[in-house]
């Protein structure tokens, strides 16, 4: 699809709110397609009901928690919390982009239906969770606390083009991160639930991929800039978890997510389903922002293969030991 819009002038001009309108189109056009192939699912079948047992508290039955009682794995548990805790603050999510996409026709019709369908991954994670026993909910409830306590505001809240560059990635970095927890927990009930939840993320994902893909055709200079910006400066939303930076350790060993897979499987699919580096017909800055992204992701793929190493010299040594 090609859009022009030649009312608006020269691209010195675009606003958030001549971009909101430029792109209405293609948002409806997405989100017909988003409802035409999402599948509504139910949460609580795929939760192990049968494995719940009564908390210490109100329940004079009520078992402490132990780890011993979950089959999920250590890696699993880490991957897990962090990825709730995550869902967790969509009242936040859904604050910062209702402000900056708005409530109004198409573009606030699909930010309340990703809304709901994103709160079907908290309400289905945390009911697995404590039915199988799989983590600490005392400590559960008491990091969802204190995460939620100090909110949520996005590196990019003051741009609407960086916010739809960065959901693009984020989207697909959620979806990598679900399934491959799965792969590493230990249970199969656990990884049928996170490629339910998948699912769903690949499918927001190719929403806004789609949608960036559009504003690469109204405003090619700046919607480079914004991928550059959003790729050099890219962490998850959840950075602000007690602990992130351990667990994010501890994932990134246990191959859940890491450098080689931000690479390879986030950022490199996006940019070549794009085709953002073989882009031509861009302006000075447009041209700037493409060569300092080629730079990074140079850069970037060479601190991946460096990891590598020493994730390969571990393993190797744990394999010695066993």
């Amino acid at each position: 699809m090609t859009i022009t819009s030649p009312h608006l002038g020269s691209p010195s001009v675009w606003t958030d709110a001549r971009l909101l309108y430029a792109l209405e189109e293609v948002v409806e056009k997405e989100l017909n397609r988003h409802l035409k192939v999402a599948k509504d699912w139910m949460p609580h079948e795929y939760v192990p009901w049968g494995d719940g047992r009564n908390f210490p508290g109100f329940f004079e039955d009520g078992v402490a928690w132990e780890k011993e009682q979950s089959k999920v794995t250590e890696i699993g548990r880490t991957a897990l919390v962090v990825n709730l805790l995550t869902e967790d603050n969509l009242p936040s999510y859904h604050h910062e982009i209702a402000a900056l996409f708005g409530r109004d026709g198409a573009w606030g019709t699909w930010v309340h239906r990703w809304t709901a369908e994103e709160a079907r991954h908290g309400i289905v994670m945390r009911d697995y969770l404590l039915a199988s026993r799989a983590v600490d909910p005392d400590k559960l409830e008491q990091f969802r606390m204190a995460h939620m306590n100090e909110g949520f505001e996005s590196d990019n809240r003051h741009s609407m083009l960086r916010t739809v560059a960065y959901v693009a990635f984020q989207e697909l970095a959620t979806r990598i991160s679900h399934r491959n927890a799965g792969h590493q927990s230990g249970d199969p009930v656990c990884d049928r639930m996170l490629a339910r939840i998948a699912t769903d993320e690949n499918l927001h994902m190719v929403f806004y991929r789609n949608l960036l893909n559009a504003a690469f055709e109204i405003a090619p200079d700046l919607t480079m800039q914004a991928v550059r910006d959003v790729v050099v400066d890219f962490r998850m939303p959840g950075h602000g978890i007690p602990g992130f930076e351990r667990a994010a350790v501890q994932m990134a060993v246990g191959e859940v997510y890491n450098l080689r897979i931000h690479h390879d499987d986030v950022l490199q699919p996006v940019l070549r389903f794009l085709k953002v580096m073989e882009m031509d017909g861009l302006g000075p800055d447009g041209r700037r922002a493409q060569e300092e992204l080629g730079m990074y992701m140079g850069g970037l793929d060479a601190e991946a293969a460096k990891f590598d190493e020493k994730l390969a010299t571990r393993k190797a040594r744990m394999a010695a030991r066993a």
